[in-house]
């Protein structure tokens, strides 16, 4: 197989030379900067990531484009050939240290595979809750990734993917792209967008429980808080009532109607009312 031909079992969708430029300077690359590039493909924005910036690390799962930048000898480019949803933190933080970035702020760039483009958002975020000292990621991905990543509450697009990420990055919109700007076409269109990476706003308890708490009462989304919770693992322990009085929330409300803000609260009150009783000192 042509080392050129998008293979579609790993979700390549090239793109087209006119809009690397439009993308590369979305992404503003600077030479004091590390980036670590995701799905590097045929090169199309590693090459002038490299050219642009101080150093790139380049993930890339099909081998054979793996060998085909190795090929190219560029001096501060090191391509890892993996999946990137596979690669620990502590081999993210070996490689940063063996190019000499660590401790280094580290920008991220991609054309995320649409097929596992959520999953590389998470995977970001628990990154850099891990340490991996993550500043942004500009990232390519399909449209209605963006309009959910950058959703308020009581729109359609308003979920999971919105709240979760939301928590721990800022999103912004850069660019809308057609299907043309990628070979082969794919059926939809795609964005560029960029997550500013910070701590979790605002800090919960138990993350853990947040994220459960929001993936079970969105699958519920379009009924009461009341009922939706019906369903979380906690209300077995500590009733819905309960835990909406402790957070201050109206019951008659909807999943999707509620901020990150009033979801962190409910949660901490699932995590509050659940916790043991202390012993009775009189």
């Amino acid at each position: 197989m042509p080392l050129n031909r998008p293979r579609k079992r790993f979700g390549q969708h090239f793109l087209e030379r006119t809009w690397i430029d439009k993308v590369v300077a979305a992404i503003a690359p600077t030479r004091d900067q590390v980036f670590l590039e995701i799905g590097s493909g045929r090169g199309a924005l590693t090459r002038p990531l490299a050219a642009r910036a101080k150093q790139v690390l380049a993930c890339e799962i099909d081998r054979d484009l793996v060998a085909e930048l190795a090929q190219a000898a560029i001096p501060n480019l090191t391509v890892l050939d993996g999946d990137f949803l596979e690669l620990s933190a502590e081999r993210w933080s070996r490689e940063l240290a063996a190019s000499g970035a660590a401790d280094t702020p580290i920008r991220v760039a991609g054309n995320l595979p649409y097929n596992v483009a959520s999953p590389i958002l998470f995977r970001l975020v628990e990154l850099f809750a891990g340490g991996i000292p993550l500043v942004d990621a500009t990232v390519m991905l399909q449209r209605e990734v963006a309009d959910r990543l950058t959703a308020a509450p009581g729109t359609r697009d308003y979920g999971v993917l919105s709240i979760l990420i939301g928590h721990a990055a800022a999103v912004e919109r850069l660019l809308v792209l057609p299907p043309g700007a990628f070979r082969p076409a794919p059926k939809v269109r795609s964005a560029v967008v960029r997550l500013r990476f910070h701590a979790p706003e605002p800090a919960v308890e138990r993350p853990a429980i947040f994220a459960a708490l929001v993936q079970s009462i969105f699958t519920h989304r379009r009924k009461t808080l009341s009922n939706a919770l019906g369903s979380f693992h906690l209300s077995a322990v500590c009733p819905p009532a309960d835990a909406l009085l402790e957070a201050g929330l109206d019951g008659r409300r909807r999943p999707e109607t509620l901020s990150i803000a009033e979801l962190a609260g409910l949660a901490d009150a699932y995590v509050r009312q659940s916790r043991p009783a202390a012993p009775d000192d009189g």
